[in-house]
C-alpha cells in the first residue's frame, strides 16, 4: 500500500525498485525536493501531487509487475500504447500519479537517459534535473521555483561529482541542438526577470544571478555542431519544441474483464 507522505513514498519506490534488481531514479519537483534544502524556504516550496521517474525500457515488464504489487492502478491502455517509452499509475486513495520516463524523457525537449540513470542513487544528476526544468517551454511557476532552489543550493561545475551542476553537460546538450539551446536561454532569461520580480533573499537572487549568468555565457560561447548551424538558419520560422497533451485526471482506466 503506497505510503501517505510523498516524499516517503517516492523514497520507498526507488530503494524497493534496487532491491527487486530494478532502476529507477526520481525527477521532477519530488526529486528537487530531496535535493535541495532550499525547497523548504516558504519563498520556494510548493505542493507536490505526483511523483516522477525514469527507468530503463528493457525493464518496462517487470516494473508494470512492481508497481500492482505496491498497491499502485496501472493505466492499462496507456501502457499497453506506450510502455516501450512511458507508463503511468495511479494511486486512487491520494488521488496521487505516477509517472516513469523509459529511455528518454520526452516534453517539450527529449533526452536520453540511459547512460545517466546509475550516476546518482535517489535521482537522475543535477543537470539532468535542471535541464527538465529549463526545457519546459509554457513555463509554470513551479519550473521557476525549482530551478532556482536547484542553482541556488548547487555549485556549477564541469564532471560528474553528485552534489554539483555539470555544466559541460548542459553546453554538451545546447550545442548539439538549436531547439534545446533557444528554450533554455529563453528560460534563463524568464528565471532572471522571475528573480527580480519576487520577494526572495537578497543573497538568493545574487547567488542565482551569478549562476544564470555564467552557464548562459558558456553556453552562448560553445563550439556549436553542423546540425545545430544548419538549425539555425531556419530559426523560429519553424516549431522548435513539441507540446506536450495536459495531464489527464486521476481515473481508474483497468480494462473490464
Amino acid at each position: 500500500m503506497p505510503l501517505p507522505e510523498i516524499l516517503d513514498e517516492a523514497r520507498r519506490i526507488v530503494d524497493l525498485a534496487s532491491k527487486r534488481g530494478l532502476t529507477l531514479r526520481l525527477l521532477g519537483g519530488v526529486a528537487v525536493r530531496l535535493r535541495c534544502q532550499s525547497a523548504t524556504h516558504p519563498a520556494l516550496s510548493r505542493r507536490y501531487v505526483d511523483i516522477d521517474l525514469a527507468g530503463f525500457g528493457k525493464e518496462s515488464i517487470g516494473l508494470q509487475r512492481f508497481f500492482v504489487e505496491l498497491g499502485y492502478v496501472p493505466r492499462d491502455v496507456f501502457n499497453a500504447m506506450y510502455g516501450y517509452e512511458r507508463l503511468v499509475f495511479n494511486d486512487l486513495m491520494r488521488t496521487r500519479r505516477v509517472d516513469v520516463f523509459l529511455d528518454h524523457f520526452k516534453m517539450c525537449h527529449a533526452f536520453d537517459l540511459r547512460d545517466r540513470l546509475r550516476l546518482d542513487p535517489l535521482t537522475i544528476p543535477l543537470a539532468d534535473l535542471l535541464a527538465t526544468k529549463l526545457q519546459v517551454v509554457e513555463v509554470t511557476r513551479r519550473e521557476y521555483l525549482d530551478s532556482i532552489a536547484l542553482l541556488h543550493d548547487h555549485d556549477i561545475a564541469d564532471g560528474e561529482d553528485v552534489d554539483k551542476i555539470d555544466a559541460s553537460y548542459i553546453v554538451k546538450l545546447t550545442s548539439e541542438d538549436w531547439g534545446i539551446y533557444k528554450t533554455f536561454l529563453t528560460n534563463l532569461d524568464r528565471i532572471t526577470a522571475f528573480l527580480d520580480e519576487s520577494e526572495l533573499d537578497e543573497d538568493v537572487k545574487v547567488n542565482v544571478h551569478s549562476k544564470v549568468s555564467g552557464l548562459r555565457e558558456r553556453i552562448q560561447q560553445s563550439t556549436k555542431s553542423m546540425r545545430w548551424k544548419m538549425r539555425a538558419r531556419i530559426g523560429e520560422r519553424a516549431r522548435w519544441y513539441e507540446l506536450p497533451e495536459p495531464d489527464k485526471e486521476i481515473v481508474d482506466t483497468r480494462v473490464p474483464r
